[in-house]
């Protein structure tokens, strides 16, 4: 995923969809599955830690928040 440092989660999300439908529809060859799979894979782990720094952003300033009162 090295050329897609700079997608987004919303566009990384849609291109785990788009993957999604092409397997169940069978657009794939055997090829493209190893390749697909593996940008799958990357996609979701993207999308895990960005989940997971927004939740830490979140946290912090909540905690900020808090302190503040």
């Amino acid at each position: 995923m090295s050329k897609k440092k700079n997608i987004s989660y919303s566009k990384a999300i849609e291109e785990i969809k788009e993957t999604l439908d092409q397997l169940e529809n069978r657009d794939l060859d055997l090829d493209q599955l190893s390749a697909k799979a593996e940008l799958v894979v990357e996609l979701i782990k993207f999308c895990r830690d960005k989940l997971y720094a927004t939740e830490a952003e979140i946290e912090k300033i909540l905690e900020d928040g808090t302190k503040q009162e």
